[in-house]
């Protein structure tokens, strides 16, 4: 069970203590201290610094023990090396909460500063005491006007509390890329932290308090680090049954930071592949850049979801409708033809208007007519095939944009207005001010269509959320499964490999295991037809590098000259390898290749790709992650978004193969990512072969990495 702490004197604290104050504003502590009595903080202030007798006007204290109440929440700014010190005392104390600005830990990526790092922690284990930071900026509650933090984003009147929270380990981007930016357009903010090093609370703690706080409708997270798999799946679990977006830019995205492996899945799923496999499959929305998180937040704050991906666009600026037409199709955002009887409301409402496509360019007959522009809104809002309307305005009287705003706030579908000039009469009417008031709008068509795929893909997220969790498929035998990875270490050959998925229904070609050449002569034989002679070995887990491997051999002739080369490839490629034999099996050529593969992540388990099979996988690159388990509608859509899915569907007169087995493959494959646990690290079939439909798959190959 994932328990998250109670945070709520944290960030609303009724008394505060700051070890390291100061009433020079050149120094952190003096600008900390200032922050929050020019914030309006209304509760209990001591500083500490015993060369003070007060600061800015309040009483100092010699000593964080000094102090006449215990504080709910201590800021330390002091050199490193004394804060596991200060955190004691603290902690003697019983004080719930502290704040560690100071930087110098872990951030410095020594060994002095880990350790640093880390007795702070133990602090925290062993007393109970949390602590914010180190290397933090703090943080900011515009509900209940606290301010811990130096930040100059907070400088002049106070901005109201809003409903937005906001969370980052950085600093500056989180406080000024995030929070001011979105100010600055109109929205209002509940809370910010910027966290830092997450040394013993971290991000998922801070929109853990977020999701649950009344006063927030949405949180944003810039994330440098995700320490948890199970806690971020609770708190989307959580974020979802409240109805509340969670977005979130994930920053690290460098193949610099993957993990190669001895597979070709590892090879091709990299950390930030499975970062965003995990976040799409939880609900939680991920986008590249901070001025993605606050325009989505603009359409998100409201309760009114897309109900899928149809849009409209309708304006006097055909330009504007054009690029909204190329960048929204780029997203893949659909523009229906509209209903016949949508089609008569226009002709009615701009006579001479015979037939309007979608987005809807209006004649110049509209122009000038009071509140003709709302009413086509209203009519292509009430279209059925119509999911959002976007209202496109130039520069517009106040009346008619007045009339739109009052349009929006009744509509039952979400209104993304674009605003690319400005009011033509009113300077007071402002894009910020319609943001505050509670609308979206937008300035530019890119951020617009951002926002509106954001959307759109949490209105996804929650409905395939909102489905039971598929069945186990039948044949499944975990006891089996558990038996062999029991009886296994370390790298497994392709024969143990294969045992592995066999016992979870997964379809193996006929093969035999050959110690000679007779007996690879007597196999093929047995088998028939055309033949694949492949070195058994754990020690080399690429047969086609080594060469250790023959394929289309018929005729006992060539079948012994096969089993010999076979083997001398192998001694020659790794003379070191324990080789239990020479596999023949039988060629399976109809059909397609595909991967399919599991890798254990260290941070959210394990994960399964799909992907092009064959030896241009890591070439192309064409995968699909998903996370078990997989139920066959999304092993489906798994399958759908890879590029190379005709192939399955039958070109230029091939057959269509049996994408329903492929399907069946990759549940059972999730299903046995989740029975083996944490002893699988890894697991690659390639190639599956998918043959024409109605005859299955075929695992023609396969290896397998286990953790000890």
């Amino acid at each position: 069970m994932v328990h998250f702490p109670d945070l709520r004197r944290l960030f609303a604290p009724r008394r505060v203590a700051y070890i390291g104050a100061s009433n020079d504003l050149r120094k952190f502590g003096g600008r900390c201290v200032r922050e929050l009595i020019d914030f309006g903080f209304t509760g209990e202030l001591y500083p500490v610094n015993p060369k003070r007798d007060d600061i800015f006007g309040v009483r100092c204290y010699p000593s964080i023990d000094a102090v006449p109440e215990v504080p709910d929440h201590v800021g330390i700014v002091l050199p490193a090396e004394a804060v596991p010190d200060a955190l004691e005392t603290c902690a003697g104390m019983g004080v719930p909460f502290a704040t560690v600005f100071s930087a110098g830990f872990a951030e410095t990526a020594t060994e002095p500063g880990r350790a640093l790092q880390q007795r702070c922690r133990e602090i925290a284990d062993r007393t109970g005491l949390r602590f914010v930071g180190p290397n933090c900026n703090g943080l900011i509650n515009f509900v209940d006007r606290v301010a811990m933090s130096s930040t100059g984003a907070i400088r002049g009147p106070r901005r109201e509390a809003g409903d937005i929270g906001v969370v980052s380990n950085s600093g500056g981007a989180g406080q000024v890329n995030v929070m001011w930016r979105a100010q600055e357009m109109g929205l209002g903010i509940s809370y910010q932290i910027s966290c830092g090093n997450d040394g013993d609370l971290d991000l998922l703690d801070y929109m853990a308090f977020m999701v649950e706080d009344p006063h927030t409708r949405v949180v944003l997270a810039l994330a440098e680090r995700i320490a948890s798999g199970p806690r971020l799946r609770a708190l989307a679990d959580r974020a979802a049954q409240l109805g509340k977006p969670v977005l979130m830019v994930k920053v690290g995205r460098s193949e610099a930071g993957s993990r190669m492996a001895a597979s070709h899945t590892g090879a091709v799923t990299g950390a930030d592949d499975v970062t965003s496999a995990v976040l799409d499959e939880l609900g939680i929305i991920r986008v590249d850049d901070c001025s993605e998180l606050y325009e989505a937040a603009m359409l998100l704050r409201t309760p009114r979801r897309p109900r899928g991906r149809r849009l409209t666009a309708t304006s006097l600026s055909g330009g504007n409708l054009v690029m909204i037409a190329d960048l929204g199709g780029l997203r893949g955002i659909e523009f229906p033809p509209f209903t016949p009887g949508t089609q008569t409301a226009l002709a009615d409402l701009l006579p001479g208007f015979v037939a309007a496509a979608n987005p809807t360019d209006l004649p110049a007959a509209a122009i000038g007519r009071d509140d003709v522009f709302t009413s086509v809104c209203k009519t292509l809002h009430d279209d059925p095939n119509i999911d959002v309307v976007m209202p496109v305005i130039t520069i517009a009287p106040a009346a008619d944009i007045r009339s739109l705003m009052a349009f929006d706030h009744t509509a039952s579908k979400p209104l993304a207005i674009l605003w690319t000039g400005r009011c033509a009469d009113d300077p007071s009417l402002t894009p910020p001010a319609l943001v505050a008031a509670g609308h979206a709008v937008f300035r530019d068509v890119q951020p617009a269509m951002k926002a509106l795929d954001a959307a759109m893909r949490y209105q996804q997220a929650l409905e395939r959320r909102a489905r039971p969790i598929a069945p186990r498929p039948a044949g499944l035998n975990p006891a089996a499964l558990r038996a062999l990875l029991d009886g296994a270490i370390g790298s497994l050959n392709e024969r143990q490999a294969k045992a592995l998925v066999a016992v979870y229904g997964l379809a193996l070609p006929q093969e035999h295991l050959a110690l000679s050449a007779d007996e690879a002569v007597a196999a093929a034989a047995a088998i028939g037809g055309s033949l694949a002679l492949k070195v058994v070995s754990a020690d080399i887990p690429h047969k086609t590098e080594a060469k250790a491997l023959r394929l289309h051999i018929r005729g006992e002739a060539s079948v012994r000259e096969a089993w010999h080369d076979v083997m001398e490839s192998a001694r020659a490629y790794r003379p070191d390898a324990v080789i239990e034999g020479i596999s023949v099996q039988e060629m399976v050529t109809e059909g397609e290749e595909l991967l399919l593969g599991i890798v254990r992540d260290p941070v959210f388990g394990p994960i399964v790709t799909v992907g092009l099979g064959g030896i241009h996988v890591e070439i192309l690159r064409d995968v699909a992650l998903g996370v078990p388990p997989i139920s066959p509608e999304r092993a489906e859509q798994l399958l759908c978004s890879l590029r190379s899915f005709p192939l399955l569907e039958g070109v230029r007169g091939r057959p269509r193969l049996d994408i329903e087995a492929a399907v069946d493959a990759i549940v059972r494959l999730s299903w046995l990512a989740l029975d083996a646990g944490e002893r699988l690290a890894e697991l690659d079939i390639n190639p599956l072969r998918v043959l024409p439909q109605g005859r299955g798959v075929r695992v023609l190959d396969a290896l397998a990495v286990l953790n000890p």
